[in-house]
């Protein structure tokens, strides 16, 4: 992890004393570096992310250090391990209470496609219920895996452009969910 480039001027046109770029790119780079996770965490992965969390780790250096227990308050869901059936609404009603721009991280085998657990009581990948932009493998996935897994996140933030959330495509997007 040592190429790892942390908030990089966006491209723009410089000079003596000033610096032009467009706002979508400044909008997005304040955005990609200050995530703010909400974990859900109902299993061993929940362990895994306490440990990501470290001073070993460090996940602060990628500006997530501030976790929120507070949909509201957060717009980076971390869904971490098994999803019962029964949680499913628990946890899209979670998402759905978080403010636009939000995204969401499957992480562990458990979230992304219901890991060993294929039985008639267990969600076989949060995506059946809410839209998901990054996928972490592993069972339990190592603290590297989810630094990429936020990595790869803020690459999805940071080229985002402004009005995607307000476009046709994300809105028929969130209503296959039935999500308005």
């Amino acid at each position: 992890m040592s190429d790892i480039k942390l908030a990089e001027a966006p491209a723009g046109i410089e000079g003596s004393g000033f610096f032009a770029t467009s706002f979508d790119k400044v909008i997005g780079l304040a955005r990609a570096n200050s995530l703010w996770p909400l974990p859900f965490a109902t299993s061993c992965c929940g362990i895994e992310f306490m440990a990501t969390m470290g001073n070993h780790y460090d996940i602060s250096r990628f500006g997530s250090e501030r976790p929120s227990f507070s949909p509201r308050q957060a717009d980076m869901l971390l869904v971490m391990g098994t999803i019962a059936k029964k949680m499913a609404p628990v946890l899209r009603q979670v998402y759905i209470q978080m403010a636009e721009p939000r995204w969401v991280i499957a992480i562990g085998a458990c979230a992304s496609s219901g890991g060993i657990f294929d039985t008639y009581s267990v969600l076989q990948g949060i995506d059946e219920i809410i839209p998901v932009d990054v996928y972490v493998p592993g069972c339990p996935p190592r603290p590297e895996a989810f630094l990429d897994g936020i990595l790869r996140l803020q690459d999805l933030v940071k080229n985002e452009p402004l009005r995607r959330r307000n476009s046709p495509e994300y809105k028929e997007l969130l209503n296959k969910y039935g999500i308005q």
